[in-house]
């Protein structure tokens, strides 16, 4: 019998052939939901009503939960077949041109701690209750029975009933509301065609706050959405509801305007919800994001834009993704390379934040540069097999990357092309399933272009070109040649400062491309980030930065000599410690939250990553001192400050210099430098550094729970407890991870994080060779989050790459994205070890 873990891993070649036999229309999902506050109750009843017409007559219907009670097929009773994945349905009516069937299904699922399905979240605060679903790729088949796949499109109608009081919330608005013996049942209208992955449900006594965005249309007739902002009720008095539905509105009045389609939902909920495993989800109507985004104590104006990005972001799916969809995860990027690309673009277009741009450069470029050298890299158009290798394509190719070669794409055929080409795809495939060719098609059409070379160079293609200048030939040098639109920048230095004095437009195709620049300082290649590639500094160039970066008056310049180096140091070009004296350096001047955040963090991951053994010591103590004297220079109540706030907590997990300074201001006896909020999460910060090099304890944990026993400071009393540095400590913690099956997503993150907390390779270390005998039994037994995170979190830091090389040798059959992870984790580790070797 086929388990149940192969069953669940949907194959492209199985779900194409279903969707070909297979025409759904409908689906009418009923959930009782009204047990979930008694945390007793493991499961909900869930009944799914299936209408489509059949050309076989037998297929499957997916499902994972507890149990199917039953199966109704045209109104007769079939046996229940179900394989813990897969429910038989046979002796359906079929007829070549698709004859009629109606299937029901009443089963029970399984309420989820893991952020996969329907998550259960009971608040500590208050003792409320809280849920929202979680979908995609795979998981709407954890709360109903459903067609598992992005081209089988549905009319889907949720009647849930839920405790009295509370809000319930689905893609559409209600239609019926009945209340009974502290129970309601609410029905909501009939989606539109969606897929089954971005269908949602979310119910509980949130805290709402309500809208309205309107627009006039070319007819005269006015469009009204209804609006709504929800969090955790005790989280009410920190949510920036007005700041969030400001940008909402601004965003719907530009993706209007910029797409030529009406927003074609009927109304934009966004809820924001714990314990949540993404950034956000684009469900149709609801959205969800986690409530990292609900600030509970200082914020930077970087957090801010962040979360305008990750709005705006969600919001362009709604036409990239859920009014168009991609028939296959092959074409994932079809949405997420687009929505990457819109939230930085809406965001500089639309919003207050007009440097959203240098985020990207700074941020997500550097995840698509780092996932893009992976040995595991794939082509922005992949090939996903299965749900598996589906899972594991969220990745920095797919958003970033994808997101760079569209800016790359606007340059080449211009901005009114791009868009007018978005606006006749929206029209062709409106509310249906497309490929890459679809896109092409209307490309050409738009700008006149050939775009089937662009789509080979680009998008159909791994790795990125490497650019570099040489000054004694005047040529612009490209490694893994592809066409480049772009600029050169050229800098003088004098005076002190870096100034632009000319800006060359470059167009190159070729290894090497002659290019006539001025006499400078400074040669800053691809000035104003239109492409994606890797640039070199040449000698003079690193000299005038080293000097003078925080000098440049154009952040989005800056934003890319601080990629420029980090990418060389990454590379083993620039001696980490060259690195770390120009961040120390240049970063206090730095006066874009957003890259000083970056720039910081780059430091202390180079520190213990890429600094030799014998002088990492040396350079720990340096940036402790840093991190300390500017979290006191820094303007009082900055995001400066406040970023380098963070900076030193992360720096004295490492080194206890500053330990009794850091007790003093957190016990009362000691200020706290003017102007900072020590608020609770940066109390958690810097107690989670004291516990790490043994200067706090359980007592301290305990009594800082006591100032903030809230769903926050659970998740980082257990990162404390678990991160003092006493072998039996980490043991436990070791134990806890891979075998306390009631840890939820977020505790079992803290877990891990305490366990490899600070200097504590002698602690650790004895786990290695355990490590490599765990991860396929956890592979196969745990759910993929929960699996993933143990896989990337406890890998051994080694200094050899034997071990792990002996495990891939031996389990050349382990499952493809296992292995996929477990490489990536050793290329990882072989940069480490190779750039703390280079110099």
């Amino acid at each position: 019998m086929t388990s149940a873990n192969a069953a669940a891993n949907l194959t492209r070649e199985e779900t194409a052939a279903r969707s070909a036999a297979i025409s759904l229309r409908d689906i009418r999902v009923e959930l009782d939901l009204s047990g979930a506050p008694d945390e007793r109750t493991p499961g909900f009843l869930t009944t799914a009503t299936l209408r489509f017409d059949a050309a076989v007559e037998e297929t499957w219907v997916d499902f994972l939960g507890e149990s199917v009670r039953r199966v109704v097929v045209n109104g007769a009773d079939q046996d229940v077949a179900w394989d813990g994945a897969r429910i038989r349905i046979a002796g359906l009516a079929a007829s070549p041109e698709g004859a009629p069937n109606e299937v029901v299904v009443q089963a029970v699922a399984a309420y989820s701690r893991s952020g996969e399905g329907l998550h259960r979240f009971r608040d500590p605060a208050d003792g409320e209750t809280y849920l929202y679903t979680q979908y995609e790729p795979a998981d709407a088949r954890r709360v109903m029975p459903c067609f598992e796949q992005p081209d089988m499109k549905a009319r889907y109608t949720f009647v849930v009933t839920a405790p009295a009081g509370w809000h319930v919330l689905s893609n559409q608005a209600p239609v019926r509301a009945d209340e009974s013996g502290g129970v309601q049942t609410v029905e909501f209208a009939p989606t539109l065609p969606l897929s089954s992955y971005i269908t949602a449900v979310a119910a509980g006594p949130y805290h709402r706050v309500v809208g309205e965005w309107s627009k006039i249309g070319p007819d005269g007739g006015e469009q009204r959405i209804p609006l709504g902002a929800y969090c955790r009720a005790s989280l009410a008095a920190h949510f920036e509801a007005d700041e969030i539905l400001d940008i909402t509105r601004r965003g719907l009045d530009f993706f209007d305007e910029a797409f030529g389609f009406p927003y074609p939902w009927s109304t934009y909920d966004q809820v924001f919800v714990p314990e949540y495993n993404l950034g956000a989800m684009e469900n149709p109507g609801l959205v969800t994001f986690t409530e990292a985004y609900v600030f509970r104590g200082a914020s930077t104006e970087a957090q801010h834009e962040g979360r305008a990005n990750t709005i705006l972001h969600e919001m362009a799916h709604m036409w990239f993704g859920d009014l168009v969809t991609m028939r296959w995860w092959d074409d994932l990027w079809l949405k997420e390379s687009f929505a990457d690309y819109m939230g930085a673009h809406a965001s500089a277009a639309a919003t207050r934040f007009t440097d959203a741009w240098v985020s990207f450069a700074a941020r997500r470029k550097a995840w698509a540069y780092q996932q893009d050298q992976l040995p595991t890299t794939h082509p922005i158009v992949a090939d996903i097999a299965d749900l598996e290798a589906a899972k594991l394509n969220f990745d920095g190719i797919t958003y970033a990357k994808g997101a760079s070669v569209l800016k790359q794409l606007v340059a080449y055929v211009g901005h009114e092309a791009f868009f007018e080409a978005a606006r006749r795809y929206f029209q062709a495939h409106a509310y249906g399933n497309t490929t890459l060719d679809d896109l092409l098609v209307q490309l050409e059409a738009a700008s006149g272009r050939d775009m089937r070379n662009w789509s080979r160079a680009w998008l159909e293609t791994t790795g990125m070109s490497t650019l570099s200048y040489d000054r004694e030939s005047g040529v612009l040098v490209q490694t893994d040649p592809r066409p480049h639109r772009l600029a050169v920048g050229c800098y003088v230095l004098g005076e002190g400062r870096l100034r632009r004095t000319e800006l060359v437009d470059v167009d190159i195709e070729t290894e090497r491309t002659d290019v006539s620049l001025p006499d400078a300082d400074l040669i800053l290649i691809n000035d104003a980030d239109l492409t994606y590639a890797k640039a070199r500094l040449d000698a003079r160039s690193l000299d005038a930065v080293e000097q003078a970066l925080s000098t440049l008056d154009d952040a989005l310049a800056r934003g890319l000599v601080w990629s420029a180096l980090w990418n060389a140091t990454r590379d083993g070009e620039m001696p980490a410690r060259r690195y770390l004296a120009v961040v120390r350096r240049h970063a206090p001047s730095e006066t874009n939250v957003g890259l000083l955040a970056a720039a910081t963090a780059n430091a202390a991951f180079a520190i213990g990553h890429y600094v030799r053994e014998g002088e990492r010591e040396a350079e720990r103590r340096a940036w402790l001192d840093t991190a300390w004297e500017q979290t006191h220079a820094a303007a009082p109540g900055s995001g400066a400050q406040l970023s380098w706030a963070r900076a030193l907590a992360g720096a004295a997990a490492f080194d206890d210099a500053r330990a009794g300074e850091i007790a003093a201001m957190l016990d009362g006896s000691r200020p706290v430098p003017e102007g900072l909020a020590l608020d609770a999460d940066l109390r958690w910060s810097l107690l989670a550094a004291l516990a790490a090099t043994g200067h706090a304890g359980e007592v301290d944990a305990d009594a800082e729970l006591a100032r903030d026993d809230t769903a926050t400071g659970r998740t980082a009393w257990i990162r404390v407890r678990a991160a003092r540095p006493v072998a039996e400590v980490r043991a436990a913690a070791w134990d806890a991870a891979w075998n306390d099956r009631t840890l939820t997503n977020d505790h079992l993150d803290a877990t891990i994080a305490g366990f490899r907390a600070g200097d504590a390779r002698h602690l650790i270390a004895r786990f290695d060779e355990e490590y490599f005998t765990r991860i396929r039994d956890a592979w196969s037994e745990r759910s993929i989050e929960i699996a993933r995170r143990l896989v990337t979190g406890l890998f051994p830091s080694t200094d050899s790459l034997e071990p792990v090389d002996a495990w891939l040798a031996g389990n050349a059959d382990a499952p493809a994205s296992l292995r996929r992870l477990v490489i990536e984790q050793r290329d990882h580790l072989a940069r480490d070890l190779r750039v703390r070797a280079s110099r």
